[in-house]
């Protein structure tokens, strides 16, 4: 299992590609799977663990040079290829340029696309590789598929809330293209308290457009949130707003508030409309005046029913099958 090294698997707070990873990895090592884990030293896993940086960079700060690093990490597996069975590459685009180099198959989740300038890439290895996207909606046209297979959580850790914090959340990096002003503004038009819990991606956006708003509250920001509060502050939601202004492959956050039992209100971009049942677990909108609109409808929905949905469609368990079943196909393949 190939990880990215930008954050520790599993993440501390931010880092939905490692969260990935140790999800499933933990999955296929339940199962019995033999995996090895490369990713960072201080990474905490029941695999064995293989690694070439003691911290991610993101974490190392700028005294680490990010692309010698993710050299060093990528070639340390693909130098090992010819013990394992299939290569499983959660990183991007770059060990594809390694894969045609070995005789180990090798196996892409791709979680979108950063830059429509690294599409070639993938174009290349296509026909030689296989891959899985996240989404329907992140499908590429000009590539081929394996399979679609959501994303699944440990649904165990995100008991039934209550809504009991009285409060909408926006739960993810404050960024323009996660919507917080957003938020912010449909916080303040249905007069209810808005929380905010994320790392700030962009400080400029951050202290120009919504740090002037946060008041501790009509907006508290809680900053980033691990594992340890992520549960309490989901379930003490009235709603999510996840009020997005890209077309995000997928939505961990989305997810964990539905596991949780709170409902979710998001813009129809990206994955939304796949992973929210609308008038069911929460409402997909167009614009703020509809997100407005939809606070309280979905207010009403019954959060039992939202959790047993969220449980049912993406729990871990799930996602792992749906990827050993992969993993059969493309060994059946190259045999």
């Amino acid at each position: 299992m190939l990880a990215p090294i930008s954050w520790r698997v599993p993440p501390r707070h931010y880092g939905p590609w490692e969260q990935f990873v140790s999800l499933l990895t933990e999955g296929l090592v339940a199962r019995g799977v033999d995996v090895t884990l490369f990713a960072t030293g201080d990474s905490v896993t029941s695999a064995r663990l293989s690694s070439t940086v003691a911290r991610g960079w993101s974490e190392d700060g700028p005294a680490t040079d990010a692309k010698v690093s993710e050299c060093l990490h990528i070639s340390a597996a693909f130098e090992r290829a010819e013990e394992f069975d299939l290569i499983h590459n959660s990183f991007d685009f770059l060990p594809l340029t390694y894969s045609a180099l070995v005789p180990t198959p090798v196996l892409t989740t791709i979680h979108g696309f950063s830059s429509p300038a690294i599409v070639p890439v993938y174009e290349k290895y296509n026909r030689r590789g296989a891959y899985v996207a996240i989404s329907e909606a992140d499908r590429h046209p000009r590539l081929d598929y394996l399979a679609t297979i959501h994303h699944g959580i440990d649904t165990s850790a995100f008991p039934l809330g209550d809504a009991g914090g009285g409060y909408l959340l926006f739960f993810g990096r404050i960024h323009p293209d996660k919507g917080a002003v957003e938020a912010i503004e449909v916080a303040r038009r249905v007069g209810l308290p808005l929380v905010m819990a994320g790392i700030v991606q962009d400080e400029r956006y951050f202290d120009a457009q919504v740090a002037p708003h946060v008041d501790g509250e009509r907006v508290r920001y809680l900053g980033p949130v691990g594992p340890d509060r992520r549960s309490d502050v989901l379930g003490g939601a009235v709603a999510l707003l996840h009020l997005i202004g890209f077309e995000e492959p997928f939505g961990f956050s989305v997810v964990e508030a539905m596991a949780s039992g709170t409902p979710v209100v998001a813009f129809r971009r990206g994955s939304m409309p796949e992973l929210i049942d609308d008038g069911r677990t929460g409402a997909v909108v167009d614009d703020v005046e509809q997100a407005v609109a939809a606070v309280s409808r979905v207010a009403g929905l019954d959060r039992a029913a939202i959790r047993a949905c969220a449980v049912a469609r993406f729990d871990r368990d799930r996602m792992t099958d749906a990827y050993l079943a992969a993993y059969a196909e493309v060994l059946d393949h190259a045999r």
